[in-house]
């Protein structure tokens, strides 16, 4: 899943279309995310003997992940985005193992992956 929390995303599709937000949570085992201010359900409440009261209350529902993109600043709407590795001097790279080419002898235990957009050139992460 190439979304995380705290993502700006745009909604592509439904009633809410359009519309931007924050990623307040992310469910990869359902392919969900919960994005702050879109899918507004209303939950019908009933009152309980502790002293809560019934009614209807709004919240946010989860949205498939497939129907939201990260939201670009550059265009002002939805980007693709790709995994790329960090190399020398920052240079990306399509796989783990031209990355690590890269640094020669002096290779890091760790090589940090990324999320690029292709179209607009921008690194999320």
């Amino acid at each position: 899943m190439r979304i995380k929390k705290n993502d700006l995303v745009v909604i592509l599709s439904g009633k809410e279309r359009g519309t931007t937000g924050r990623v307040l949570r992310v469910l990869p085992d359902k392919n969900k995310v919960l994005i702050e201010g879109g899918n507004i359900v209303h939950r019908h409440t009933k009152a309980n003997q502790q002293g809560s009261e019934g009614g209807i209350i709004p919240k946010e529902a989860p949205i498939n992940a497939s129907n939201v993109a990260l939201y670009s600043e550059k265009t002002s709407r939805g980007v693709r985005v790709r995994a790329r590795f960090v190399g020398t001097s920052g240079q990306l790279f399509p796989s783990h193992a031209e990355a690590a080419a890269s640094f020669g002898d002096a290779v890091p235990s760790r090589i940090t992956k990324v999320r690029f957009a292709p179209k607009t050139g921008e690194v999320f992460d």
